[in-house]
């Protein structure tokens, strides 16, 4: 995998994730209580043996550039890199990244210079585990000149993607449609079991899905992003344009992969991760870890809790409190009296003097944490936040869209979110 080079992208806006992307990138969002998203493909990365990578950044993207760079470092006997290329202005380009494909195309001339003969484009927002080693031998067995991850959906997701049609005995795609709906949706329906799928399987999930992830033969892409240079999108744009004129095949993924695009699938995806005994996705496992920054916290400290399908994270003081199918981040103080039920606590980056000592609800300021006898519950508590005594985040009248930034929360499809270093006052009810 020495000859490969990849590119992830992470530059959006991550609009449906707000508030959780107001002061980060989305990648840098932080995810089952001490990871970031963009560990993940970094990690898969690593454990598939291409070691030459570049993250593209754009939006907010100061804590996203810090994490990777505190993060990954190669040693120096070790050939690799893991490197941030920001967008940026030059005398020949005013404009920020206008799309993915122009992403690619702004710093085509450092990836010129690496020495790769494959270029792999993937996402820095999804959550999954893929060895892409045996995606980039399938790419260079049938000798394509792109090679499109896909994954087989059923008719409910279906929509949601774009979509290709396969030739019968191979699998080289022939057709490309962009999130069609209608009549145009089930045009698209074909046999997956020329992906491998048995025939129960090929009925439930009739539709071929893109990922995201593309290889592309180094002259190729140099060759599109040249030619090409209206086309501003890899999936809208390049990839439906190259079927007609380019050898583009499908590799089959089946296993589980998740778009972390909106706060209902975020949330459910790091709910999911606390799961007994067989989780969609495991942390566990030795021979693929996912890597992230090492933070050297102490060991979480527990005072008479109960705790039940949930993770804890490291340098947490928890104090005779109930936590329900939550996920606690690091660095999290939830006080006595508490109950987190079905929430994401995603901690804070420090420790206040005296995080150790008795908590006073009648001190100012309200200490970062999780107020005495608070309860929480299908709610999103972003680091640093100062949650008070008596607190009651439930949503009570059952709201599904606020954006109440001065009372110091939002609502996202029923899920309240309280922002990065909000202040929740004493004895507040939402």
């Amino acid at each position: 995998m020495n000859k490969v080079l990849a590119i992830i992208l992470g530059g959006g806006a991550g609009t449906r994730l707000y508030p959780l992307t107001k002061m980060r990138a989305k990648p840098a969002v932080p995810l089952a209580g001490k990871h970031r998203l963009i560990d993940i493909p970094i990690s898969n990365c690593i454990n598939s043996g291409i070691l030459k990578i570049y993250v593209l950044t754009q939006f907010n993207s100061a804590s996203l550039n810090q994490h990777v760079a505190r993060s990954y470092r190669f040693s120096g006997v070790q050939p690799g890199f893991v490197d941030v290329l920001a967008a940026q202005q030059t005398p020949d380009n005013h404009s920020w990244f206008q799309g993915t494909a122009d992403a690619v195309r702004q710093y085509m001339q450092a990836f010129r210079d690496v020495d790769a003969d494959s270029y792999l484009i993937l996402s820095g927002d999804h959550l999954y585990r893929m060895d892409y080693s045996k995606f980039i031998r399938r790419h260079r067995e049938t000798n394509a000149d792109i090679t499109l991850s896909v994954l087989p959906v059923d008719k409910r997701r279906a929509s949601s993607f774009g979509l290709m049609k396969i030739a019968d005995g191979s699998s080289k795609i022939v057709d490309f449609s962009e999130k069609p709906t209608g009549d145009a949706l089930g045009q698209m329906q074909v046999d997956t079991s020329m992906l491998g799928l048995s025939k129960e399987e090929a009925a439930a999930k009739p539709y071929v899905a893109s990922m995201g992830i593309y290889v592309f033969k180094r002259e190729v892409l140099f060759k599109l992003l040249n030619q090409q240079a209206s086309h501003t999108d890899f999936g809208k744009e390049i990839i439906p344009y190259s079927i007609k004129k380019y050898n583009v095949q499908a590799y089959l993924f089946d296993d589980y992969w998740e778009d972390i695009g909106t706060i209902r699938s975020f949330f459910n995806a790091n709910l999911a991760l606390a799961k007994q005994p067989n989780p969609l996705f495991s942390f566990y496992k030795s021979d693929a870890p996912i890597y992230t920054r090492a933070r050297y916290l102490p060991p979480t400290k527990q005072l008479e809790c109960h705790v039940s399908e949930s993770m804890i994270s490291d340098g947490c003081i928890l104090k005779k409190c109930r936590i329900i199918n939550s996920v606690i981040g690091i660095r999290a103080r939830i006080e006595s009296g508490c109950t987190v039920r079905s929430s994401l606590i995603m901690g804070a980056d420090y420790y206040e003097d005296d995080v150790e000592q008795p908590s006073d609800c009648d001190r100012a300021p309200i200490p970062v944490g999780i107020g005495a006898n608070s309860e929480i519950e299908n709610a999103i508590i972003d680091k640093n936040a100062r949650i008070g005594c008596n607190v009651k985040i439930l949503n009570k009248d059952r709201i599904e869209e606020a954006d109440r930034e001065v009372e110091g929360f939002y609502i996202r499809d029923g899920i309240i979110i309280v922002p990065k270093d909000a202040v929740i006052a004493d004895d507040t009810v939402i």
